[in-house]
Parts: C-alpha cells; structure tokens; sequence
C-alpha cells in the first residue's frame, strides 16, 4: 500500500515490462477474437516524468532517456507508443492504445489515491473497467472471461516479503481457473536465490508451457541493488520467443552495463515439466 511506481516510472526495468507487453499483445491481438486483458497492479497509468517523484529518483534518465536517444530499431514499436516530452504511459496506457474494438481491459490498484487516478483517467472509456481492489484477488475473480481469451499482466510491487510465493500463488489458481489463458509475471532481481526458489515453486506445481526472460543489468551479486528483472510467461503466444529475443538484446545494448546479459529459458514445456 505504500508503493507509488512514480518513482520508478520509465527506468530501465520498466522498459524491458513494458516492451515486451507489447510484443505479446502484438501477438495477440493477430487473430480476430475479442481479446481480455487483466492488469492486476495498474498504478495511475500514465506518469509525468517531470513530476516531483520522478524528479526525486530521476531513474528514468537511465531508462526511457536513454532508449529515445538511441532509438534501436528492434525498440521501435514499443517507442513509438512513447509520446514526446515527459508523459510516460504505464501498463494500462499501453495495453489500451493496442487493444482493438471489441476487445476490453480490466485495471485494478489497491491504492485508494492512485485508483482514483486511474478511474479519472478512464472515466467515460466504455473498454476499460477500473477496478480498487486487490489485484491478487482479482486474478481469480474476473476469470474466465466471456471473451475466452486472456492475457491477465501480474506487476505486484515487491514490498512484501512474500512476494514471489504470493505471486505463485496467484499465477496457479489463475491458471486453474482459466488454463488457456495467457499469464505475464515480472518480478525484480536483486540477487538469484529468490529468483531460482520462485523457479522452483513454479516448476513444483506443475503447470506447463512457461518460459521466462530475464534482463541483468550487472551481474546479480549485490542484494542492495536492483540489477535486473524478469518475465515469466506461462502460455506464450505462437512466434513470441522470437521476437523478444531481439527485443532483450537492444535493451541490453543501450540500458545494460559491460557485463550486462540476457536470456529465455523454457521452464515447462507445453505438455508439462
């Protein structure tokens, strides 16, 4: 309840979340099925960079600042949904400006000030539900959807310590409750047990079809700092390993240090572990 993602907005770690949710609703949005999208953590959507909180932090300079300067062609598609000036759109922006007629997205933020935001922002938008509510509670709530088809986006803030059992959790009753549905995690990397136990819980449950991308910003050997983060996906879209991959690597090359990395690695395959 305390976490305000202003400070954050546009950094380096944000760009990966945000770029590669615009692969997989590229993905999605190809065939001609109405399409439902659950961001369960929605923030306010859209942030001013300018703003006293991002002014605070200033970690978008080493983020968005960076990759307008550089514009990688691989970026470009992700880019061109980033207006000019000091607007940055979150999740819920994006996920809206590529979403088609007849499709809908549902927003939920626990934040009481924060969801006032949004619901203002989105005041009068017949696609898009705002929901003040907890998002890990709505991953099972809203699904399945009428549209049958899903992509329900998990952005919690990791400022509980349970965080990634929550998050496992969450992502095995959503799954349970709607299996064809199409599950996006990011979660941070500060140092590589917590990353590799949540890998394990997910592997113990059982559920198939999961790749994961991870973006290192420096190798992860100072638990003080963020360096890096990663997508887990489980029912990935036809064709989207291939196109993030060249996403990844442009954000490596502009955003990452000497020693940065990146990778996807399949956690489950699609018939099970």
């Amino acid at each position: 309840m305390n976490y305000r993602h202003a400070y954050h907005a546009g950094n380096a770690v944000d760009c990966m979340k945000h770029a590669l949710l615009v692969v997989l609703l590229r993905a999605l949005t190809r065939k001609e099925k109405p399409l439902f999208v659950l961001d369960t953590h929605a923030g306010i959507g859209i942030y001013d960079l300018a703003g006293p909180e991002a002014g605070r932090t200033r970690e978008w300079e080493g983020g968005i600042g960076k990759l307008r300067t550089v514009a990688p062609t691989a970026l470009a598609d992700y880019l061109g949904l980033i207006p000019p000036g000091l607007a940055y759109p979150g999740s819920p922006a994006i996920a809206r400006a590529l979403l088609r007629p007849g499709d809908r997205l549902a927003l939920c933020e626990l934040h009481p000030e924060d969801a006032a935001v949004l619901k203002r922002r989105f005041r009068g938008d017949p696609m898009v539900q705002v929901h003040a509510r907890d998002g890990y509670e709505a991953v099972t709530a809203l699904l399945p959807p009428p549209e049958r088809r899903a992509l329900v986006l998990i952005d919690p803030p990791f400022e509980r310590p349970d965080e990634f059992a929550a998050l496992a959790t969450s992502l095995d009753a959503g799954r349970r409750k709607f299996p064809s549905g199409i599950f996006a995690a990011w979660y941070p990397v500060k140092h590589r047990t917590p990353v590799r136990d949540f890998a394990a819980d997910m592997t113990a449950r059982g559920i198939p079809d999961i790749i994961v991308c991870e973006m290192l910003l420096r190798p992860a050997l100072d638990p003080a700092r963020l360096n890096g983060c990663g997508l887990l996906v489980i029912n990935p879209p036809y064709g989207f390993e291939a196109a993030a991959a060249p996403v990844l690597e442009a954000l490596r090359a502009v955003l990452g240090e000497a020693d940065a990395s990146v990778a996807i690695t399949r956690l489950a395959r699609e018939n099970g572990v």
